[in-house]
């Protein structure tokens, strides 16, 4: 028996979990805020490691042979020739590089070819966005950057002490905006394009790799991106798809293959583990929730689900189009949602709340639709968030999304991908490991929900909600939804 730890330095907080390297079990934890100053949109990356330090105390690690790095995605650390910051490091909430994002799609000649270049359309929040709004907005820092990172990628090398070689792995170099899901290489001429000149980028390892061993012998894997990490900890695979219930929604899966989608709803990552995690967002989902629960004057979302379980399928004809905040998918920036459907005996509380619960599950069925029409594999939908705990909420997405629905219990799911990845690497330096099949390790706790008879209830509200969606917004999908 071995002892590996994962660390996931989120944007709030640092998170460590100590595990078993052969089964996973968690043996230790170890947890510590970030400043508040760290939770802002740029940051002197020291705090990451003042927090980490503060996680690890009182003998967390001992006995620890292997460490897996897991962190917030998209942030942009500029370095100097002598490996010094050039600045604070602008992570991936600062909005500031909107502007910079749609300069970028014009220079390359549009959303098809950043698509087919690396599998994304460039957002404010990749890094490569964020060289372009650097390259403008502050000249005299942008000539001094010499060498890019991310958040993951900065703390391996710290952990390392700073050698000569900086790396990453192909799940947060997906990230980027100038590394392509498709060849598997850097575009620096992406990089160019952003910044006006070339930067060095760090190497991108395999998913089994290590990034090296510290001077007592620590060894350090690959780490990779929070979403990257999270899946890993899950033990997502082929056939597999995540739906996250946040103010905005996602949905991801395991592909054999990365995905160029030239409208931009697909964002084709890498995965941890050698596959690819096409994702498409939605920029409305547990919002819509809260928003009807206030209007109704409810305390809460457990009142909210409770009066929706009063009402029937179809919520007596009243159909929500969540888009309150604009939509991703479908591409509605400018639009707001809908209520529909109004007649004297729907107008009743019961059948809003049920509007609302049903409203957001099928606007992410719309989501997963996305994916299956691109040939995606959905055999089952791991449901994360803490409304997939609503009763509501599991009582419908099964037949709304036409699939068996997994609901674990609450974990650090992005440490233990990033332990998970520590036991790889040290499995395949011990020569114990394949470097092509990771550990297997024990399954996440979890409730399993099947859609049963209501499958065909659940394909009728669907059929509902998108009769409504496309009258009010026609072609908003091409017809592929």
């Amino acid at each position: 028996m071995g002892i590996v730890a994962g660390l996931d330095s989120s944007s709030a907080f640092t998170h460590i979990v100590v595990c078993d390297t052969d089964t996973g079990e968690v043996l230790r934890q170890g947890y510590a805020a970030h400043p508040i100053e760290a939770r802002a949109s740029e940051v002197d990356p020291q705090a990451w490691l003042l927090s980490l330090g503060e996680a690890a105390s009182g003998g967390l690690l001992e006995g620890v042979q292997a460490i897996g790095v897991s962190a917030q995605q998209h942030g942009l650390v500029p370095l100097d020739h002598q490996g010094n910051l050039v600045r604070p490091a602008l992570l991936g909430n600062d909005r500031r590089a909107q502007a910079a994002a749609a300069d970028l799609i014009d220079g390359l000649g549009g959303r098809q070819p950043w698509a087919e270049a690396v599998g994304a359309v460039p957002q404010a929040s990749q890094p490569v966005a964020k060289l372009r709004w650097l390259a403008r907005s502050e000249p005299e820092n942008a000539q001094r950057v010499a060498a890019v990172l991310q958040p993951h990628d900065w703390l391996v090398w710290q952990l390392l002490g700073r050698p000569a070689r900086r790396t990453t792995d192909r799940g947060a170099a997906s990230g980027t905006g100038y590394w392509s899901t498709g060849s598997g290489s850097y575009r620096p001429d992406l990089v160019e394009l952003a910044l006006g000149r070339q930067a060095a980028l760090p190497e991108v390892l395999g998913p089994a790799d290590a990034a090296g061993t510290t001077p007592e012998g620590l060894l350090i894997s690959a780490g990779t991106g929070e979403t990257m990490a999270a899946a890993f900890g899950l033990g997502v695979a082929v056939g597999d798809a995540v739906v996250s219930l946040g103010a905005s929604g996602s949905v991801m899966a395991v592909h054999h293959e990365a995905l160029a989608d030239p409208t931009g709803m697909i964002t084709s990552f890498a995965d941890a583990t050698g596959m690819h995690l096409p994702v498409v967002h939605t920029s409305n989902a547990v919002r819509a929730l809260r928003g009807t629960a206030e209007m109704l004057g409810l305390e809460g979302l457990d009142e909210l689900s409770a009066l929706a379980l009063k009402s029937t399928p179809g919520a007596s004809g009243l159909v929500l189009l969540p888009y309150l905040e604009g939509e991703r998918t479908p591409q509605l920036p400018h639009t707001a949602g809908t209520l529909s459907g109004l007649r004297r005996e729907s107008m009743k509380p019961e059948h809003l709340a049920r509007a609302a619960f049903e409203g957001m599950l099928c606007s992410l069925a719309d989501a997963l639709d996305v994916l299956r029409d691109r040939g995606v594999e959905v055999r089952r939908v791991f449901l994360l968030g803490a409304a997939a705990e609503l009763p509501a909420v599991q009582a419908l997405a099964p037949a709304l999304f036409g699939t068996q629905v997994v609901v674990p219990q609450p974990a650090e799911y992005a440490a233990l991908g990033a332990a998970r990845q520590a036991a790889w690497a040290l499995g395949v330096s011990q020569g114990t490991l394949d470097p092509r099949t990771p550990p297997v390790w024990q399954a996440a706790a979890a409730q399993v929900l099947e859609p049963g008879e209501e499958l065909a209830v659940g394909g009728a509200v669907r059929q509902q909600y998108g009769a409504t969606r496309d009258q009010i917004h026609p072609g908003a999908f091409g017809g592929s939804v």
